[in-house]
């Protein structure tokens, strides 16, 4: 995020008694997990809105193209927002808790952290106009309206907190934010796995894609946020 965080003597990333940095190696897979998955979920997800139309899309019956292709012009703009700048904040998150990068290169770190705070600012926006006319109806409304509204305060609190230089503070915002960043993704696995789910088990496709929508409109940023506050407050008990 804007600006780099100390390194604290009872984290990951503090020396050990030879002066070396020391880093579970398990951290190292989680980051790797997190920075792959966010870069396939943008190339498949988004990349098919910035090389082809809504109406291409919706009669390949692309995501949620079909929604939107005959909405009124601000829909179909903050649809493009939304898609565009959602993964531009995925794809640039993971380089904030690359420990080297905050470490050696912390004018990078905090110019990345600018890029990504306005492109959540951007989407997130884009998203809550959205919501009012998502597939899921008022179950959308409240899952990806209450989704943008939260991702927005998160970042905002990271903001706030590193302009103010409580960097401790900053760090679990940091934390929150990408945990809803990351819906970006756990959407479309979930979706992906209760529509198969449900096809396995002999349900319509067509039918389980409607189902899952209103699932995830909630499971996939809830759990998110729930086990970043569980990792937060695991690390100021360690």
């Amino acid at each position: 995020m804007p600006t780099t965080e100390p390194v604290s003597p009872t984290s990951p990333d503090s020396p050990d008694s030879s002066g070396a940095a020391t880093r579970p190696a398990h951290g190292r897979r989680w980051w790797w997990w997190f920075a792959l998955t966010s870069v396939a979920i943008t190339v498949l997800a988004v990349g098919p809105y910035l090389t082809a139309s809504l109406a291409e899309l919706s009669v390949d019956d692309h995501g949620v193209a079909s929604n939107y292709v005959d909405r009124p012009a601000p829909f179909r703009v903050a649809l493009y927002l939304h898609a565009s700048f959602a993964g531009v904040a995925l794809l640039l998150s993971p380089l904030q808790f690359a420990t080297r990068l905050r470490r050696r290169r912390p004018r990078i770190h905090r110019a990345v952290g600018r890029m990504v705070l306005a492109a959540i600012l951007v989407s997130g926006l884009a998203g809550l106009v959205l919501s009012f006319v998502n597939e899921a109806g008022p179950i959308g409304v409240v899952g990806f309206g209450g989704l943008a509204l939260a991702w927005l305060a998160c970042a905002g609190a990271a903001y706030r907190t590193a302009r103010r230089r409580d960097l401790a503070a900053h760090r679990r915002w940091a934390i929150r934010t990408f945990a809803l960043t990351y819906a970006g993704v756990t959407l479309r696995l979930q979706t992906i796995l209760l529509v198969t789910l449900q096809v396995a088990l002999g349900g319509d496709a067509d039918l389980a894609f409607d189902r899952a929508y209103y699932v995830v409109t909630l499971s996939s940023w809830v759990p998110n946020l729930l086990v970043a506050e569980w990792y937060l407050r695991r690390g100021r008990g360690r």
